[in-house]
């Protein structure tokens, strides 16, 4: 069995991609509600978290809180 870096293979699929790629794959990712998407959305938030300052991480935690 071969392993397999998800967190290589989603940031290679997606490099090339435009903000509006990224944006419909996201919405998409959150409508079909599949189970398969949550390893992707997981490297972008991985992205996000890891490109945040404090400030904007607390944004992100205030907007996770309020959405639970």
């Amino acid at each position: 069995m071969d392993n397999i870096d998800i967190r290589k293979s989603i940031i290679s699929n997606f490099k090339d991609s435009s903000v509006s790629e990224i944006k419909e794959s996201i919405e998409a990712s959150i409508k079909d509600a599949e189970e398969i998407t949550l390893p992707g959305m997981g490297v972008f938030f991985e992205i996000l978290w890891n490109n945040s300052d404090d400030t904007k991480k607390d944004y992100i935690l205030q907007t996770i809180k309020k959405g639970l």
